[in-house]
């Protein structure tokens, strides 16, 4: 029999201080990331802005510890998933790659190699698909598949998203239950999901399905839950002075203060591993603004983390993606026209030669502006926030 394999995919995070620069760095770099016109900009950029940002990251990152604790989850993730599997009588080893730090996407497939594994799972730990997370894996491991002849002796099968799996959203559905017996009044709560932001280009031009399927997972689960309770979806995490995906959690928080809401259950609806986003942002930063704005009684549902019904989501994706046509890398990263897998090309910086050439001209006076305002202290990045 073929050996078989799946690999977990993920953001990857510091797991001490020393670690928040280099991460940033990498984070920063990835032009799925920050979009540049020319790619000799993107490097120095990143540079730029992970040295700027690491000492405000790395408070942030004191406050939950000194680091991030997602390898350690999503190492617990891949141990119950292969207990789980072998339960089942799949002989399937499971693997972790990280896409900004250890172990990376590379260091994965490399050990992938050695194991002399012949069929992959592709299976990134992002419910939703966007061109920010899946789909910036999902490059990577494109172009090593087209380097390294060796790679494709491995059957290999894509799973972009699974939002929708029954397995999934029981998992959620569970842990807002439980969450909601804490309350003295449950059916008078009101449950707050806060998803990762985008900015908004990326759905209007680029065509990324991530909004849509957020919108839709939040459904799916109220209707699980089947209660009459009142339920908001808001976007956290914005950073510099484009428009992102709206409404941005703080605001959506003052409105509800405004509205006399004192009773609210937080869903981290886009993450299924405690990290900095769960730890420091919501259960920190937003609960001082939901306070600020009068709502005195403000709870948070865990991460799914290795909840049962979660790991029964990884184990039953992967056999049902082993029994399914493999999904190839050309049919996610360059779809055809009516899929929304990935964005179009047209969505590309320069669509002609003279485009091109402007392009690089505005991005070099948008860089020695960046430079000048590095070297000032002042200017729009720091009145937003960025820097």
């Amino acid at each position: 029999m073929a050996r078989t394999g799946v690999l977990l995919l993920n953001l990857g995070g510091p797991e001490k201080l020393e670690d928040v620069r280099p991460f940033l760095y990498n984070l920063f770099s990835d032009p799925e990331i920050i979009r540049l016109p020319s790619p000799l900009l993107q490097k120095p950029l990143a540079w730029l802005i992970s040295t700027l940002r690491s000492k405000k990251s790395e408070e942030n990152y004191k406050e939950i510890g000194g680091g991030s604790p997602l390898l350690q989850i999503t190492e617990a993730q891949a141990e119950a998933l292969q207990t789980k599997l072998q339960e089942q009588g799949e002989d399937i080893k499971v693997y972790v790659g990280m896409r900004y730090w250890h172990p990376f996407t590379e260091e994965a497939i490399a050990q992938i190699k050695a194991d002399n594994i012949q069929k992959l799972v592709i299976l990134p730990l992002y419910p939703h698909f966007s061109i920010s997370t899946s789909g910036s894996s999902f490059r990577v491991l494109e172009e090593m598949w087209l380097k390294d002849p060796d790679l494709k002796n491995i059957e290999y099968t894509l799973v972009p998203s699974w939002y929708d799996h029954q397995n999934y959203l029981a998992s959620m559905t569970d842990l807002i239950r439980q969450e909601l017996e804490q309350f003295e009044n449950p059916d008078h709560v009101h449950i707050f999901f806060s998803a990762h932001g985008v900015p908004k280009s990326y759905v209007t031009e680029a065509g990324d399905p991530y909004q849509e399927e957020i919108e839709r997972c939040t459904e799916l689960i109220m209707n699980n839950l089947n209660t009459a309770n009142p339920y908001t979806l808001a976007y956290q995490s914005k950073v510099g002075p484009v428009e992102w995906l709206k409404p941005y959690t703080e605001d959506a928080l003052m409105e509800l203060g405004e509205k006399e809401i004192k009773d609210l259950l937080v869903v981290p609806i886009s993450f299924v591993s405690e990290h900095i986003e769960t730890l420091q942002e919501i259960d920190l930063e937003y609960r001082e603004v939901a306070e600020e704005a009068g709502i005195s009684n403000f709870k948070r549902v865990p991460a799914p983390n290795t909840h049962p019904e979660f790991i029964n989501a990884l184990s039953n994706l992967t056999t049902e993606a082993l029994d399914k046509t493999p999904l190839r890398f050309d049919q996610v990263t360059h779809p055809k026209k009516n899929m929304k897998m990935y964005p179009q090309e047209k969505w590309e910086w320069g669509l002609t030669t003279a485009a091109e050439v402007w392009n690089g001209r505005l991005a070099m006076l948008g860089f020695m502006a960046l430079l000048l305002e590095l070297m000032s202290g002042h200017g729009p990045l720091h009145f937003v926030g960025l820097l």
